[in-house]
């Protein structure tokens, strides 16, 4: 069912995909840029970030990032 919804999703969706690794799971939240029969592709803060469909135990589309807060000004 998470490859059916990536599939499924329009490129471009802020999305959390999570993938087995070698000793457990991570995930990946960022933006889907690519879906094709074996991956799909998450650009996240560090980069594009590659995963086999294969791999993949959930995805969901999550909410856009919080706004970013306005720096602080020293108080005089």
């Amino acid at each position: 069912m998470p490859v059916e919804f990536l599939r499924g999703a329009l490129l471009g969706t802020r999305v959390v995909v999570r993938t087995t690794v070698p000793g457990g799971l991570t995930d990946a939240l960022g933006y889907l840029r690519l879906v094709d029969r074996e991956t799909c592709e998450v650009e996240t803060k560090r980069g594009l970030v590659s995963l086999r469909l294969a791999d993949v135990v959930a995805a969901k589309e999550v909410p856009p990032p919080p706004p970013r807060r306005a720096p602080r000004m020293p108080v005089r």
